[in-house]
């Protein structure tokens, strides 16, 4: 009763200290990663090449020019993930992601988004602290490995984990961008800012080839192209009728947009943000259909200017295009969008960032390249024995930036002149596995790394997935420390739901899990009793060491019939060490004492108010925990979570008197 199904804060203390914790370890983990990957790197690179790690193994320089529309999207999305893994470190993302941002912002989509959406909510709220240190890590580690890679296998990789890790979190976590709900516009993030990470990450993983030449103009008309599309799209969308977007306010309440605008200055920011957002909601409610019809003029402007430059091949009109562009969407960032990120459970900055930096990507695809400048490269000496085996392999390993190692110095604006590759088998030997690492540029060691990161936040996220049991950290989040006790139990004698006579000292020799329950309460008490349950289960053949004991907590329903018929409501007949204690007023009233509970008939209703709390006492008679049993919200995943936190009170229970 006590409860009554509160929600969980976000901020709880414990949820917070674990979370925090975890990614403490993790840190070291990714920090060991690191350094042995350079550890590593430099002795191989010394034993074959006879060289320090901070020294050339070769004096063949091979550099590539990658096309400043595709290092805009590579690194600047990669930046963008980076940031948003640190988003996603805010210390009350653990508990208050899921369940106050993902799964209200499906609330308005249909059913079947929904049913998907909350998929992904149930995971998060049964391993709080696995997913979120897990989302944290993947993001950086996808940011990284953006940023460090650059040619081969290596940067097409981590541009297919931008676009894996962008559609999960675009279905999971942004309810498709809000695209099947209602109130669809550009100027609030749809449709989805994780969907442009995606289409960047698609573009990235392009052949190099695709961005070389006629064809990176044409890649490039064809992202100016489809970015003038979706804003010609999103204008007409933002003038339809009926969606309230016209209307600065409705019935004396704000409309559509103004109501989005004013909800963001709610949120937790600096001050002077505040006032401007706010300041601008106030003006959308006086003004909405000029600010409304500014906004479609401009919209439509913009997508009209992308789509003729695109159509003309014009670069003159894309730059035009594209800085107007650039100051709309800033606009929009600030005074609609709000920055984004703020608040303590934002995690990303919105869509108008990622948006600038794909249509610039665009013009600068189109506009002429800088023509390279040239150089030679000629082989030093100690090694020119070696260095034509290694230009060989690392020109056409990961990121052949370099015949060797010294590509790590690589120049922007060289020429590769190294000898050309012979033809390799079509397998590795450890001998030439170990050439290519020893022989691999900076970047890609630090890509390794990046790599190491994804996995070291993939991992905790993969097996929380297989894992059909709550984290306990949420019960303990919601119970709070359990009470640790070295007492000895009073004992009782009471009748069991079978009508016999039962003593706490005849339960000597298995562990008792014990609780005390109202068999009318409709609230708590049958939340608890499937805490119960769930934990015999979780017990295993150590089930047959324990007794669920629950001792009748009503001054009037005291008779067998009803625990019999609770026990049956709850369906624990099938569990054999479930005991449903009850006895006359006197005797439960002795028994309420020695343990501490409280309770109290309600003003209205059959049901009490009482402690919701539960006990260990050991297979010898000694109480040895307390532990508040109150449910919180009552979910599928606190009930596991209680489960959990009650089993593995018990078992070490069992494990201090083995």
């Amino acid at each position: 009763m006590p409860g009554m199904n509160a929600p969980l804060s976000p901020a709880n203390p414990i949820l917070v200290a674990a979370f925090r914790s975890a990614l403490l370890h993790q840190l070291l983990i990714v920090a060991l990663i690191f350094l042995l990957l350079l550890i590593a790197w430099g002795a191989t690179r010394t034993a074959i090449f006879g060289v320090p790690s901070g020294s050339s193994a070769s004096g063949v320089s091979a550099a590539w020019r990658e096309p400043r529309a595709r290092t805009l999207l590579r690194v600047g999305f990669g930046v963008i993930w980076l940031f948003d893994g640190i988003l996603q470190a805010q210390p009350q993302m653990a508990g208050g992601l899921a369940d106050q941002i993902i799964k209200p912002t499906a609330a308005t989509s249909p059913g079947w988004v929904q049913s998907l959406v909350n998929y992904g909510v149930n995971l998060w709220d049964y391993h709080p602290i696995a997913a979120a240190a897990s989302s944290v890590w993947i993001q950086v580690g996808i940011g990284l490995w953006l940023i460090f890679a650059r040619r081969g296998w290596s940067v097409r990789l981590a541009a297919a984990s931008s676009v894996a890790w962008g559609l999960i979190v675009w279905a999971f976590g942004e309810a498709f961008g809000g695209i099947f709900a209602p109130g669809l516009t550009v100027l609030f993030g749809a449709p989805g800012a994780v969907l442009i990470y995606v289409i960047a990450g698609a573009l990235v993983a392009l052949p190099e080839r695709a961005w070389e030449g006629d064809a990176r103009q044409r890649l490039g008309r064809l992202v100016l192209g489809g970015t003038g599309v979706f804003f010609l799209g999103m204008a007409l969308l933002q003038a339809w009728p009926g969606r309230g977007f016209w209307q600065g306010s409705l019935a004396g309440r704000p409309g559509s947009l103004a109501g989005m605008i004013q909800s963001m200055a709610g949120t937790s920011q600096p001050h002077f943000l505040e006032v401007l957002v706010s300041g601008f909601g106030n003006f959308t409610g006086s003004h909405g259909f000029a600010v409304n019809l500014i906004a479609v003029i401009l919209l439509a402007a913009l997508g009209a200017g992308l789509a003729v430059s695109a159509v003309r091949a014009d670069s003159r009109l894309a730059l035009i295009t594209v800085i107007a562009g650039a100051v709309l969407c800033l606009a929009d960032w600030v005074l609609i969008e709000d920055l984004g990120f703020f608040g303590g459970l934002g995690t990303d900055p919105n869509s108008m960032i990622p948006l600038i930096l794909l249509f610039t990507s665009g013009y600068l695809a189109l506009a002429p390249q800088p023509a390279p400048a040239t150089a030679t490269a000629t082989a030093t000496a100690p090694v020119a024995a070696t260095a034509p085996v290694a230009a060989a392999e690392l020109v056409t390993a990961a990121e052949p930036a370099a015949a060797t190692a010294a590509a790590a110095s690589e120049p922007e604006t060289t020429e590769r002149t190294a000898v050309k590759p012979a033809a390799r088998p079509a397998y590795l030997t450890l001998t030439r596995l170990a050439r290519r690492f020893a022989g691999a540029p900076l970047r890609v060691i630090a890509g390794l790394g990046a790599l190491g990161v994804i996995v070291v936040g993939a991992a905790p996220m993969a097996f929380a997935t297989v894992n059909p049991n709550a984290d306990p950290i949420t019960a303990q989040a919601i119970a709070g420390a359990s009470a640790q006790l070295d007492t000895p139990a009073a004992n009782f004698t009471l009748t069991s739901q079978d009508g016999k006579t039962v003593s706490l000292s005849s339960l000597r020799g298995k562990t008792v899990l014990l609780t005390f329950l109202d068999p009318v309460c409709t609230t708590d008490c049958p939340l608890i009793a499937q805490e119960m349950r769930s934990a015999d289960s979780l017990l295993g053949a150590n089930a047959a060491k324990t007794e669920l004991v629950a001792v009748v907590a009503n001054p009037t329903y005291t008779s067998i019939a009803y625990t019999q018929a609770f026990t049956k409501q709850e369906n624990l007949e099938s569990v054999p060490n479930w005991l449903y204690l009850t006895g006359s007023l006197s005797q439960l009233t002795s028994v309420w004492n020695h343990f501490g509970v409280t309770v109290e008939n309600l003003p209205a209703g059959a049901m009490t108010a009482h402690n919701d709390v539960a006990f260990v006492i050991s297979a010898n008679g000694v109480l040895q925990q307390e532990i508040s049993s109150d449910p919180g919200p009552g979910t599928g995943a606190t009930i596991s979570s209680f489960a959990g936190l009650m089993a593995n009170s018990v078992l070490a229970s069992m494990g201090q008197n083995q």
